[in-house]
């Protein structure tokens, strides 16, 4: 009887002996697997990911599911304490008309205020006024006097000048640009704040809106007047500087 190969297991092609034309031998086939139906892919190196669609060890093949797309993720939620910032826009919302400080409340704040610098002004004046010295001159039946002004005279008006400039800014330059309210409209309980950052306007711009008044004075004084229509109530020199009257 003839001796036949174990089942599943095949002899290799011999080879011819004879190189091909480019002068190499091409190597022949490695030979099958004995038992010729089963096969195993070498495992994976160590630290690698596993290859999509590979049977596991066990038996049974689970797909392996695909990475999310990019920017799929949501945002991380914010760390305890962050405040979210604020919506673009103006921090003073449109408000209703009489969410404004009245115009009768600003004119007495007006008055107010202007009451110590008057007052200083009118000192200095009235020094002047007294503080006079006379010296007379007798001729040939007529007699010459001439009034002139003490030093006192001369020295305390311009003293009360300095005095009231040095108020005017310190009330409307620091206090009125820091806390929001002059005298006037501390008393009166309003103040005056930015529309954009809803702060007071802060020493220098507070300064500026007080020069811009001059704006409301050179039209007949009618730019006082805007916050009777006025639906923000704001006089020229608010729409100028974006400043809004609130009560406090």
């Amino acid at each position: 009887m003839t001796d036949q190969p174990p089942g599943g297991s095949y002899p290799p092609p011999e080879s011819s002996g004879e190189a091909p034309s480019g002068g190499f031998l091409t190597p022949s086939a490695p030979p099958p697997v004995p038992g010729g139906e089963v096969s195993f892919d070498p495992p994976p190196a160590p630290g690698s990911a596993p290859v999509a669609g590979s049977a596991p060890s066990g038996g049974a093949s689970t797909p392996i599911p695909p990475p999310p797309p990019p920017g799929g993720y949501p945002p991380p939620p914010p760390a305890a304490g962050a405040v979210a910032p604020p919506p673009p826009g103006p921090a003073i919302r449109e408000l209703p008309s009489e969410s404004y400080t009245p115009w009768a409340t600003r004119v007495v704040a007006f008055l107010i205020d202007y009451l110590p610098l008057v007052a200083l002004v009118g000192i200095g004046q009235m020094v002047a006024l007294f503080a006079t010295t006379t010296t007379c001159a007798d001729g040939d039946g007529f007699r010459a006097c001439v009034v002139e002004t003490s030093p006192i005279g001369v020295f305390v008006p311009w003293a009360m000048n300095l005095l009231g400039v040095a108020y005017f800014i310190w009330n409307y330059g620091y206090k009125q640009g820091i806390t929001g309210s002059s005298i006037g409209k501390a008393i009166m309980k309003f103040k005056v704040v930015s529309e954009v950052s809803g702060q007071p306007l802060g020493f220098g711009m507070s300064l500026v809106r007080q020069i811009a008044h001059l704006v409301d004075a050179v039209i007949c004084y009618i730019g006082f007047l805007f916050p009777l229509w006025d639906k923000k109530r704001q006089t020229l020199a608010d729409k100028i500087m974006t400043s809004v009257c609130l009560p406090l």
